[in-house]
């Protein structure tokens, strides 16, 4: 018994299950059979009746599958295949960063994103008073009316994981810390509520100022062409002492002048400065015997530098028109 379609199997159901159906015909004469006989023809006429259901239920399963199927099938769909995925432009630059400091000697650390102040702000040397403990800088999930080192917030740096790396380990230490960071800003071209660093981290016996100035140098080189300059200036940083930012000549105009610069031939990138002995302390680490240096980098400032993208929230709208752009960089 077989059919190729739903028209045969109804034509084959009729024929052996309908009432004036083949099986039915010999239910019927099985009046006429011999009384000594009857038990054994009834019991084959009950198999031969339910061999034909048992069938004709499988072939109906077959069909209703393979039209569900039918029906399933987009002919809308491209024939071409699904293109896939590129990492993200934030992505491509944070790696190329770890890759580089690595390379240096540089160990990844990573932390929580929700954090406390402890590690945010006061083992940092934030004073209490300090204006980016305020609301208006910092995400707090809750806030101690008494004690601020009670407070929970979403970190605004990635310094609390130089916190705890401090908190738990013996010099030397040489870590990356890259990770997301939230600050409470308004959104625009510019600046976003949220973004991407990495810091830096190295603590050891008689580390200087020159040893922090190569470092970058190197990076600089590594990261924008070996012709880049650097020039430190100074600044101020609550966590480092002396604290400088640094700019590297503009790689787009060869430190001429022009609109990215602002016509100045230089480009800010980063902070950072020598670890204060206070933050050396708090962390429980001995400033009379270890010294070191710190410095810290947005990845979506050194992406724009990159791929020259002039609006911060093109990198968190997920527009793939603007991350195909990205492709030829994976």
């Amino acid at each position: 018994m077989s059919a190729n379609n739903a028209e045969e199997l109804e034509a084959l159901r009729l024929k052996y299950l309908s009432k004036k159906g083949v099986i039915n015909a010999l239910m019927a004469e099985f009046r006429n059979v011999a009384a000594d006989q009857k038990r054994t023809v009834g019991i084959k006429i009950n198999e031969l009746k339910q061999t034909a259901t048992d069938r004709i239920n499988s072939l109906k399963e077959q069909f209703d599958t393979a039209e569900g199927d039918s029906e399933a099938l987009d002919l809308t769909r491209t024939p071409y295949p699904i293109a896939l995925g590129t990492r993200h432009p934030l992505t491509i630059v944070k790696n190329e960063i770890i890759d580089i400091f690595s390379r240096m000697g540089f160990i990844l650390a990573d932390g929580p994103e929700v954090e406390d102040d402890l590690h945010v702000f006061t083992k940092m040397n934030f004073a209490a008073d300090h204006p980016a403990r305020d609301m208006q800088d910092t995400f707090f999930v809750s806030k101690h009316p008494n004690d601020v080192t009670k407070n929970i917030l979403l970190r605004s740096h990635t310094s609390s994981v130089q916190a705890r790396v401090m908190e738990n380990t013996k010099p030397p230490i040489r870590i990356i810390c890259p990770g997301r960071v939230f600050r409470n800003e308004a959104i625009t071209a510019r600046a976003h509520c949220f973004f991407h660093q990495v810091e830096g981290l190295y603590i050891d016996k008689n580390v200087s100022f020159t040893d922090l100035k190569q470092v970058l140098l190197s990076f600089a080189r590594e990261m924008f062409g070996a012709d880049t300059k650097i020039r430190l200036r100074p600044s101020y940083f609550p966590f480092t002492e002396p604290s400088a930012e640094m700019d590297i000549s503009c790689h787009i105009c060869g430190g001429k002048g022009c609109g990215f610069c602002k016509h100045t031939g230089w480009v800010e990138i980063l902070g950072c400065g020598m670890v204060d002995p206070n933050v050396l302390e708090l962390c429980g680490i001995d400033s009379a015997a270890y010294s070191g240096y710190a410095f810290g980098l947005g990845v979506e400032r050194i992406t724009n530098l990159k791929y020259q993208v002039s609006d911060l929230r093109m990198f968190s709208e997920n527009d793939t028109r603007f991350l195909k752009e990205f492709e030829a960089a994976n």
